[in-house]
């Protein structure tokens, strides 16, 4: 697999396995205005993942198309974070895993839109757009779960401490990373990191919530090792194409 091919799908797979876990979740929403916000988010994060994993299949003529790249790749050569991957286990589960990666996203992108690279740099242009209103949604609700009942309090808080050991494995730099950004196609993701070190302190003291003080962070994803939840999240996602190879919409 070229080097681009597998740096783009990095960020392809993190949209794409994102919008698996958001879509789950349709119908059990606290309130049909906020169920159809998480259906609409997913959506976006399905054409982000669209427009990279198309791209992958220009640069590549061994790959047929982003459907074969969605669809029939095993697990193993899946390169999304493993905190996209986490289940949905409650509404505070599901809205502070979209607060952290929101955050990475965000910074990230801001970076990625100057890329040498004119088409990854068009991308991201486009997806900043959402990418923005993503993080302001979720910022919000993380203030409003976090300042609301005890309940709330506790539950996103739990959240939070569960969630956190992802979230090291963001920004560490390999070889594939560090060669991209040489070549001014990807970005430094320490400066990124600082960013949204920088963005999470303030939304979580805004939210009256006590930011995780550990060292301990799971690595994982970008090459391609992932959790347990992965293979059930792929076998639900790519059952249909697989079981029916020659299906087409009637």
């Amino acid at each position: 697999m070229k080097p681009l091919v597998k740096y783009i799908l990095r960020w392809a797979d993190d949209a794409l396995i994102m919008s698996h876990r958001l879509s789950q979740y349709c119908s059990q929403g606290p309130f049909l205005e906020e169920d159809l916000a998480i259906s609409n988010v997913a959506l976006d994060y399905i054409g982000q993942s669209e427009a990279l994993l198309t791209y992958c299949a220009q640069l590549d003529n061994t790959i047929k198309d982003a459907n074969a790249l969605a669809y029939l790749r095993p697990e193993h050569l899946f390169f999304n974070c493993q905190l996209v991957e986490q289940p949905n286990k409650d509404y505070a589960y599901l809205m502070m895993r979209q607060f952290l990666y929101d955050c990475y996203n965000y910074e990230t992108y801001i970076d990625l839109v100057n890329s040498k690279d004119a088409q990854l740099a068009a991308i991201a242009t486009k997806a900043l757009k959402e990418i923005t209103y993503h993080l302001k949604r979720s910022s919000e609700w993380i203030i409003r779960l976090g300042q609301g009942t005890a309940e709330s309090h506790q539950r996103i808080q739990i959240a939070l401490d569960d969630l956190w050991k992802y979230t090291g494995a963001l920004f560490i730099m390999d070889d594939l990373d560090k060669t991209m950004e040489k070549d001014h196609i990807g970005i430094d993701l320490t400066k990124a990191k600082n960013r949204w070190d920088e963005r999470i302190t303030d939304i979580l003291a805004k939210a009256n919530l006590k930011k995780p003080q550990t060292d301990f962070f799971v690595s994982g994803g970008r090459d391609g090792h992932h959790t347990e939840h992965m293979g059930h999240l792929l076998a639900e996602m790519q059952y249909l194409p697989r079981a029916y190879p020659d299906a087409t919409w009637a």
